[in-house]
């Protein structure tokens, strides 16, 4: 058996091939920490956002360990007809249960976050935990700075950040979200 400093560790936005493990990884994670009924849900989410969203509309990064997903990031495009802007929300994400709090989320959200701005995304928002997602680099915003497509349980957990070098200024009008997305029991 190689020692965990052995394995090489690869970071890729390839996945068209692997949506059956991509899928398979997230019902694991999230049966792991919140129960199966939460790994069907958040499983029957990611097959339904592999199945339903433009390839230009999703962006995928996924971490692999000698060949095997440990980590993945779907991002997929949130709209603001009103505003000239690209933006794209984080959800969900898992990392392998044996593989959480090492760092491997947040090297993954590097990643991913430095790809995006690659292809030219201006602003990436994510609804989740402020201690997790402010080590990459997202910050607290209000509805005031990018309206969410559907109310928010929790509105403090409404995080944005500029992948342009240039603050964060308001997006202007509604939003819209990909369907697979669009279910209040998400937000």
């Amino acid at each position: 058996m190689t020692d965990r400093k052995d394995r090489i560790m690869e970071f890729t936005t390839r996945y068209t091939d692997r949506t059956d493990l991509i899928i398979g990884l997230f019902r694991a994670t999230f049966t792991d920490s919140e129960g199966a009924a939460e790994g069907d849900v958040i499983a029957r989410l990611v097959a339904d956002m592999f199945a339903t969203v433009d390839a230009a509309d999703i962006f995928v990064v996924a971490a692999l360990e000698d060949g095997s997903i440990v980590a993945t990031a779907i991002f997929t495009r949130l709209s603001y007809p009103e505003d000239a802007r690209t933006v794209f929300i984080l959800s969900p994400m898992a990392v392998a249960t044996g593989r959480q709090g090492q760092g491997l989320g947040q090297n993954l959200l590097n990643h991913g976050l430095n790809a995006l701005r690659g292809h030219g995304v201006d602003v990436v928002l994510t609804y989740g935990d402020i201690n997790f997602y402010s080590r990459v680099g997202l910050a607290p915003i209000t509805e005031r700075i990018a309206k969410a497509p559907l109310p928010l349980q929790y509105p403090e957990g409404w995080l944005g950040q500029s992948l342009t070098g240039a603050p964060l200024d308001p997006l202007r009008g509604p939003s819209h979200c990909v369907s697979a997305l669009d279910n209040p029991a998400y937000w």
